[in-house]
């Protein structure tokens, strides 16, 4: 019984080893980081953030409020018996991410969805992949790239259904193991989050339901290092609803990547054309 254990244990470890390795090979974790800087860096972008700025800061500082207020101290009762003084970093984190989970449902499905799709399609317009974005929207001549931004021609995105809800709580019990549960609550987090930025990106190839689950479960490290990433930048009170925003960038750069070629995933690029 024991070797079996031991063996199991071996074969999960040579798992995440493997998971881990792919997740840095791909280097798609960066490109939450390098949306923050394309974003700061072209002003054009800036458009559909400053249009639902006061209406989203005002709403994620009012769930960030009332959740630290209502919320906080019941949940650090709970997790000082799991967690002990680590029980305060851990309900911090926790409370933030359930703020986060809140505020991403409310202004995802009522504030910025369509500002997040024009912001997604004025990057690929900007690194010249206007083609793509034609397939799911009127382009304009002339103007920078958000200009270009014509009618849309279908619906994008999928709005919040009750599962992803479902699923997070079912999460939730992670975050009274010490540290480690914690951690792998904020993976399961990214996993689910790092698919869902490229669904415009699925959208605009116009591809099946079967043509995007096999591409995203044969780079599922990829897409969960940038999930992961994602996440942790959502955590931060307030600053969620930018982080939002050059998070949907760093995703439109990376599917701007694999279409001309340069991203840093061989792997991901053969599997797009392969896939069309």
């Amino acid at each position: 019984m024991s070797d079996k254990v031991k063996e199991t244990a071996v074969e999960e470890f040579d798992r995440v080893k493997s998971l881990t390795k792919d997740a840095a090979r791909s280097g798609a974790y960066l490109y939450p980081l390098r949306g923050i800087v394309y974003f700061l860096s072209h002003r054009d972008l800036w458009k559909p953030l400053m249009t639902k700025l006061t209406p989203t800061l005002t709403l994620g500082l009012g769930i960030t409020t009332f959740m630290f207020v209502f919320t906080y101290l019941p949940q650090a009762a709970i997790l000082a018996f799991s967690n002990g003084p680590l029980a305060v970093v851990s309900t911090t984190l926790l409370v933030l991410s359930e703020s986060s989970t809140i505020f991403t449902v409310l202004s995802k499905t009522f504030l910025i969805e369509d500002a997040l799709v024009d912001t997604f399609d004025g990057v690929l317009v900007s690194k010249n992949t206007t083609e793509l974005v034609s397939s799911g929207r009127q382009i304009k001549a002339g103007g920078n790239p958000m200009a270009k931004l014509g009618k849309l021609a279908t619906q994008p995105f999928a709005k919040f259904t009750p599962k992803a809800l479902i699923r997070y709580f079912l999460y939730l019990p992670l975050n009274f193991v010490p540290v480690v549960g914690t951690i792998l609550f904020v993976i399961l987090q990214g996993k689910r989050a790092g698919p869902t930025a490229h669904t415009r990106y699925f959208q605009l190839k116009q591809w099946s339901n079967a043509q995007r689950e096999e591409f995203i479960s044969q780079h599922s490290a990829a897409y969960t290092s940038f999930g992961v990433a994602s996440v942790l930048l959502e955590l931060v009170p307030v600053a969620s609803i930018f982080f939002a925003f050059t998070n949907t960038v760093g995703a439109a750069l990376w599917a701007a990547d694999l279409e001309r070629g340069g991203s840093t995933a061989p792997k991901l690029r053969e599997q797009v054309k392969n896939a069309d």
